[in-house]
């Protein structure tokens, strides 16, 4: 069986895990980064590390970018 799966140690993430709890009224959602992303060598998955899992709100993966969301 081969290993499909990148090495997460040496390459920078290509998506973060947000917890996004929403905004009261007007107000947009708040958004907290609490992982990232690598994408599988065979293109087929990913291997997310998060650091803390949402009791509330939604996990949201979006594409790293270098401005800050």
């Amino acid at each position: 069986m081969t290993d499909t799966t990148t090495n997460t140690s040496s390459n920078a993430p290509t998506h973060f895990a947000y917890h996004v709890r929403d905004g009261q009224g007007s107000k947009k959602g708040f958004w907290t980064r609490v992982g990232a992303a690598w994408p599988h060598a065979d293109g087929q998955g990913f291997s997310v590390h998060v650091d803390c899992l949402p009791l509330d709100g939604r996990l949201t993966i979006r594409v790293a970018t270098e401005s800050k969301e």
